[in-house]
């Protein structure tokens, strides 16, 4: 049976504002075939440097190959992935999830050319991603790779500049915790949300409609993945959906499956990947 762990890392102070987790994967081999890989959108981007072993994952019927000692970066993913190592081997990640006040103040290029993207770190800012990459390799400890991956953001960070429109509304999603309309942010904002949108095209590679959305699916999920019953999930249910059919379209959205033949196979994989 395949053996797998999450080991989570404290960012850097000036790191975690910006970052909703970081760890370590770590397994001993692919997952049984008839397991589900299955990882559920929450609306962050993803860092991943793999120092032992690549990954594969599949996104939206489009497949991702990330080889050994590659960095790449996840954008938002509005669709389920499916993610099982690239060799039936020894194989370990480090994961830096940017929440979606943070990517921005990173990396500096359009958000929508990486929506449910896979892409290397190089391709999308050059030369220094190649330098780091070249380091991380070559750096003998896991301490080390993870001092160089957060001094090169703590970098990248001082030449950055907040933009406190968006940063607000992102704000207002996620304390309302999905809820809040596209409308009310007009409101409290002065502006359009033709404006807005574009603004969160630029900085998320979405629109506050569609954040909004993942955003109040993970408020239900991250409940659903601890084990509990459907029956007993229908007060949280309806605190943040219509009616049932509401519920279920966005979790065959979010997931690919039912409640029920998700919950008849789910595994440690999918619960830990999102709660740990």
């Amino acid at each position: 049976m395949t053996a797998f762990r999450f080991s989570p890392v404290t960012p850097h102070p000036l790191l975690s504002p910006y970052i909703a987790k970081m760890y370590v994967f770590e397994s001993s081999g692919r997952l049984p075939a008839l397991d589900k890989k299955l990882i559920v959108p929450n609306a962050n981007f993803k860092l991943t440097l793999t120092y032992r072993n690549g990954i594969v994952a599949n996104i939206a019927g489009k497949p991702f190959i990330q080889s050994e000692n590659e960095l790449s970066l996840t954008g938002l993913i509005d669709s389920p992935v499916i993610l099982d190592p690239q060799e039936d081997a020894q194989t370990g990640t480090i994961i830096i999830e940017f929440n979606p006040l943070g990517a921005y103040r990173f990396f500096h290029f359009s958000y929508t050319h990486i929506k449910n993207q896979i892409a290397e770190l190089p391709g999308l800012i050059g030369n220094r991603a190649k330098e780091l990459q070249s380091q991380l390799a070559e750096a003998t400890t896991l301490n080390l790779k993870l001092q160089l991956l957060q001094n090169f953001l703590i970098n990248r960070l001082e030449k950055a500049a907040p933009d406190p429109i968006y940063d607000f509304c992102i704000n207002r999603i996620s304390g309302s915790k999905g809820l809040i309309t596209v409308a009310q942010l007009e409101k409290e904002t002065g502006y359009s949300s033709r404006w807005l949108h574009t603004k969160f095209l630029e900085h998320l590679g979405t629109g506050p409609k569609n954040l909004s959305e993942i955003v109040r699916f993970k408020q239900f999920y991250q409940v659903y993945s601890t084990g509990l019953k459907l029956q007993s999930l229908k007060d949280h249910i309806y605190r943040y959906y219509y009616d049932q059919s509401h519920f279920l379209r966005a979790f065959k959205r979010f997931t690919g499956f039912t409640p029920t033949d998700l919950q008849n196979s789910m595994n440690e994989l999918a619960t830990k990947h999102y709660t740990s």
